[in-house]
């Protein structure tokens, strides 16, 4: 099997010779405390071992009730925001499955317009069933969404045809759990012990994948794939710990950006879900580098004018995919449009070469690139870069010295807001 792959190309040496791998070697206790999994983050570690949120039993029920929404609808709404919808829309994005109901994403933000557009679009499909994602159900965006939404459904099916197109997934024993007991909703688990940048790991990531048409039990071999590499690698050769190591020498050096830049927009919302991943987890205690994002080639021609002579603040992290798997030839034209040099040429290699040009060209410059090389882009590969992302991002939180599982800077906000809107205090 393919692996993925890391290296590094630093001409201004900001990592000394034999520097990164001192610093792994004396990392090396940190990565066992991570593969072991921390007595202190057991609430938080669902994910870790795969099996305990997202087991073959647990997956092959999943898609047992993804065919029952495949068999008749034709829409699937996903109701959440942040990291508890941000892992499956990056999948579905990437993926493009080409058959099964359309999913639509609701839920992420407050826009009035927004809601008036969703429901509007709604009305152009004939069977619709809803997903709302909410942990303990406390949060406004989904909760408020799915009011309406649901309501949408009574008005348009009746209660009782209504109610089994209904799921929503949140921690046993949660209001929204009960709401399911009551009005017959089918209830899907957001594990007690997974946060939301963590859930893809969980029926949170899985259902909506498997309702798009997407293998998720190649998804959950890929992860289990990755963490076995993960937890049998030595210190000395880690993959995670490498990355973790390198980021966290360019933040000493003085680097205050990681830009995750990759050649294919399938990716876009791959990248939504990286960011996530690595700004709640890292952003605490006036610390962390910034995840910034480049979609090229469009961004080669927005803020490729930055990285290329603009402040020397960040470092670049790219995403190669070795598998051709698309092929458009460039045609001959008699038109004269000077671009006869391409004829013949294949616009995969025409983007690859693009790619290699940008590496060269920004590392030219002094800029340190990392290089991520991955098989592909398919499921099993995608369960890899979930599982190796989450298994870095807690390994590079500990270099850093902070809680990888908590985002009190999250629910700052929150309190203005809530008191603004005439929440009573006391109330979930």
């Amino acid at each position: 099997m393919e692996e993925i792959t890391l290296s590094l190309i630093d001409r201004k040496n900001v990592i000394a010779p034999g520097e990164l791998e001192a610093r792994m070697n004396r990392a090396a206790p940190l990565l066992a405390e991570v593969v072991a999994g921390e007595a202190r983050y057991q609430p938080f570690l669902g994910w870790h071992s795969v099996d305990e949120s997202a087991g073959p039993e647990r997956v092959r029920w999943l898609r047992q009730q993804a065919d029952r929404v495949r068999a008749d609808g034709d829409a699937l709404v996903v109701i959440g925001i942040g990291g508890s919808n941000q892992s499956s829309r990056a999948a579905i994005k990437a993926l493009r499955p080409k058959d099964g109901p359309a999913i639509l994403w609701a839920g992420n933000t407050i826009s009035a317009c927004e809601m008036a557009r969703t429901l509007e679009e709604l009305d152009g499909y004939q069977s619709i069933y809803i997903d709302c994602i909410a942990k303990n159900f406390e949060t406004l965006e989904p909760g408020i969404t799915f009011r309406m939404l649901r309501q949408y459904l009574e008005k348009r099916y009746g209660p009782e045809d209504a109610a089994r197109r209904i799921f929503a997934a949140g921690t046993p024993g949660s209001s929204l759990e009960q709401l399911c007991i009551d009005y017959g909703y089918t209830f899907l688990e957001f594990p007690e012990r997974v946060g939301g940048r963590f859930s893809v790991v969980s029926d949170v990531g899985l259902f909506p994948m498997a309702v798009a048409g997407i293998d998720i039990m190649a998804i959950t071999d890929g992860m289990r794939h990755m963490r076995d590499r993960l937890f049998s690698e030595p210190a000395q050769s880690n993959l995670a710990l490498r990355y973790a190591c390198i980021r966290k020498l360019m933040l000493e050096r003085g680097y205050s950006l990681e830009m995750l830049s990759f050649f294919e927009p399938r990716l876009d919302y791959f990248a939504k879900w990286w960011v996530q991943t690595f700004a709640e987890s890292e952003g605490k205690n006036n610390t962390a580098l910034y995840p910034v994002v480049a979609s090229n080639s469009e961004d080669l021609h927005a803020t490729g004018q930055f990285v290329q002579q603009g402040s020397p603040i960040l470092f670049e992290t790219f995403l190669q995919v070795r598998q051709r798997d698309a092929s458009v030839i460039f045609p001959h034209d008699d038109k004269k449009d000077y671009f006869d040099y391409l004829e013949g040429k294949d616009f995969w290699d025409i983007n690859d070469i693009a790619r290699k040009a940008t590496m060269e060209a920004h590392s030219e410059r002094g800029i340190p690139c990392l290089n991520f090389s991955i098989p592909a882009i398919d499921a099993h590969t995608l369960g890899q870069l979930y599982y190796f992302f989450l298994f870095a991002c807690y390994l590079s939180c500990k270099l850093l010295g902070v809680n990888p599982f908590d985002q009190p800077g999250v629910e700052n906000y929150k309190g203005y807001m809530f008191k603004n809107l005439g929440k009573p205090e006391g109330m979930q």
